[in-house]
């Protein structure tokens, strides 16, 4: 699209689990960034889609990507109003900086 999005951008941002499994499997790149900055993760985060976040963290996605206007995951789940993302991604988060 004008944005840039991949494939695995759009799949996150519809929560299309299947087809985020699928593009994983096949090796897509994870921390592809839009013209925006934005990587699939933030999309999932925005939409609240969990199953999807959970995918993505489980590849190793990175938490703390920022955009160009410096919103992170966390800040577009917790502007979407879906503290389950939050808490998944905050978790994350932690267990990072205790494995690093």
């Amino acid at each position: 699209d004008l944005c840039g999005r991949t494939p695995l951008s759009w799949a996150a941002e519809k929560g299309y689990e299947d087809v985020v499994r699928q593009l994983l499997e096949a090796k897509a790149n994870i921390e592809p960034k839009c013209g925006l900055g934005r990587t699939p993760l933030s999309y999932a985060a925005e939409g609240g889609h969990k199953a999807v976040v959970k995918q993505l963290l489980e590849a190793r996605a990175d938490v703390e990507s920022k955009q160009l206007t410096g919103q992170t995951p966390v800040s577009w789940a917790a502007e979407g109003g879906h503290e389950a993302a939050v808490r998944q991604l905050l978790e994350a988060k932690a267990r990072r900086r205790v494995e690093g």
